[in-house]
């Protein structure tokens, strides 16, 4: 086995949280595409589709490894939200929060000397740049374009 029983439960939680992120991100497209918002639902529908793949990524390296796959249960996502606003915050969070527990593995792969797990999780450390970015940068276009002025969002992502 290459990889440490406490990194692989690690790893095992981090699956679920991708899965996790995957449901979150689908049940916003949904709720856009309620708002006739196709742009950003298609947006989001992508974003889903990316977590899920980052989950396999997860779940690959640690058979790979000779760790154990384990995924946990996946808790129900949000499906309702306040405002368009409210929903790109909360993916906006998320983000940071997926950073936050991307470098705490990184930091466990340094702490263990896995020399191996570093390397696979540098994708992840460049993936979480543009996945914030992406989430800051939709967060102030909504901010600026205001609830009833959603229209020029879609226009905005048209040209993306």
């Amino acid at each position: 086995m290459l990889i440490s029983k406490k990194l692989t439960a690690a790893i095992n939680e981090e699956i679920g949280l991708e899965l996790f992120a995957s449901h979150q991100y689908m049940a916003m497209a949904a709720y856009f595409d309620d708002l006739a918002l196709k742009k950003l639902s298609k947006m989001f529908f992508k974003q889903a589709d990316e977590e899920r793949a980052h989950a396999m990524k997860f779940v690959n390296y640690l058979m790979d490894a000779g760790g154990k796959v384990e995924i946990p249960d996946v808790k129900a996502p949000q499906a309702t939200f306040a405002s368009v606003e409210e929903a790109v915050r909360v993916a906006y969070d998320w983000e940071m929060e997926v950073t936050r527990r991307i470098n705490a593995l990184m930091a466990l792969a340094i702490d263990q000397k896995d020399y191996i797990a570093q390397d696979f999780l540098r994708w992840f450390e460049t993936e979480q740049l543009e996945e914030v970015s992406t989430m800051d940068r939709l967060l102030k276009v909504v901010k600026q374009a205001g609830e009833r002025n959603l229209v020029m969002l879609e226009a905005y992502l048209s040209h993306e």
